[in-house]
């Protein structure tokens, strides 16, 4: 099998899905912009071969690239980044060169822009928040008068929560036109509820290989905007609404063959037209990992390698490993630079030095969502997770 993975150094733990499957005897085939002497060890030892273009931006450059190795080692089978910035670039690129165990232009959308995942999500039967193509001043004032404020305002084709934005007032909603950006915004009712995940890995046939659940305190709109502390955990056992919901939401969508991120609201409250409080409400899905070191978070808590069940799930349509394992509840906690904390770093892993799996100076690229200085610790018990972000994050009190 010949295996095309765009961007494996970035990043940097995504060398380890090319180790898994080159582990099953795969050709692993590497694209990317940085220069080979600047790989990590462990990127070089994964790829059989790497291309250096110098853009991955630049269409012709990557065509280029896999024609080359579509040349050299035949038919190209397989074609992924697992990076949401890529995947309408992943695929043109399967489009081009008929590859066909991924998604190609004609089904891509429903991954891509939150408006036409609106569709999937009713077939799945899971509510999710009314909303309103941006177009002008007026058609938007007639939606909010259905709705009311707040709304939220973000990229229909957006990678996060970037460029995301709560409009409270009308004041708000004129700012907004009056610097509207040229891409396709999509403007959503407010919802009032706590985010959890759905993740995993489906095989070819959507049947889940592996599947966890992770709780977010904080909406990352707000962590992003307002510089909030980013912290977040494992769930130890998977809510049977949440999973059920996320089972659905799988079923519906394309999703063969992928890792997914599945996000979703817990309502904090009533709200008419999706729910009751506690309630199940669909957000978005993001048909690849989950942002930054989460799927690190996934070994850690489950004491498994979930590259190489990814990989697994490549080669065979299985996972092979035993998903009744679940141990520990892992916490990511990162400080942010602009804070000042009554807790120095010296003192945490002091406190936790028997829990704490990793630590990490996050990429500034990363740093708006995932803060600067993050920490991973696990526990047996979620209580003893939030005690230590609580620890982690205490601010130093201000003298009046």
């Amino acid at each position: 099998m010949n295996f095309v993975f765009l961007s494996p150094n970035f990043p940097k733990t995504y060398y380890n899905f090319t180790a898994c499957l080159r582990n099953n005897g795969v050709t692993t085939l590497g694209i990317g912009d940085a220069p080979y002497d600047q790989l990590s060890e462990e990127c070089k030892n994964s790829l059989c071969e790497y291309y250096k273009v110098n853009s991955l931006e630049n269409y012709d450059e990557v065509f280029r690239a896999c024609a080359y190795f579509s040349f050299k080692y035949g038919k190209i089978d397989w074609l992924e980044s697992n990076n949401e910035y890529w995947l309408l670039r992943d695929a043109q690129l399967r489009e081009d060169f008929n590859i066909n165990t991924g998604l190609k232009n004609d089904r891509i959308d429903g991954i891509k822009f939150k408006s036409k995942m609106k569709e999937f999500y009713a077939k799945a039967n899971v509510p999710t928040a009314r909303y309103h193509m941006v177009s002008t001043l007026e058609k938007a004032r007639n939606f909010i008068k259905e709705v009311g404020y707040p709304v939220v305002v973000k990229p229909d084709n957006g990678v996060g929560a970037y460029a995301t934005y709560k409009l409270k007032n009308d004041d708000d909603l004129i700012s907004f036109f009056e610097e509207l950006p040229n891409v396709s915004y999509i403007m959503e009712e407010f919802v009032n509820g706590t985010i959890v995940s759905y993740d995993g890995i489906c095989n070819s046939k959507k049947d889940i290989v592996f599947e966890t659940s992770h709780y977010f305190p904080d909406p990352v709109m707000d962590l992003v905007n307002d510089q909030l502390d980013t912290w977040y955990y494992s769930k130890k056992i998977i809510p049977e609404d949440l999973k059920d919901a996320g089972r659905r939401v799988i079923k519906a969508f394309d999703s063969n063959s992928r890792f997914f991120h599945c996000e979703f609201f817990r309502l904090n409250e009533d709200k008419e037209g999706l729910g009751k409080k506690n309630d199940i409400v669909g957000l978005e899905v993001n048909m690849r990992p989950p942002g930054g070191y989460t799927p690190d978070m996934m070994n850690y808590a489950n004491d498994i390698n979930v590259y190489q069940i990814w990989a697994n799930m490549v080669c065979y349509d299985e996972g092979f490993f035993d998903p009744n394992q679940r141990p520990y509840v892992c916490v990511y906690a990162a400080k942010r630079d602009a804070h000042l904390y009554a807790h120095t770093n010296e003192m945490i892993f002091e406190r936790y030095k028997d829990h704490i799996v990793m630590y990490e100076r996050m990429p500034e690229i990363f740093s708006s969502a995932m803060g600067n200085d993050a920490f991973m610790a696990r526990f047996t018990t979620e209580k003893e997770a939030i005690a230590f972000a609580h620890y982690t994050l205490k601010k130093v009190k201000k003298v009046k």
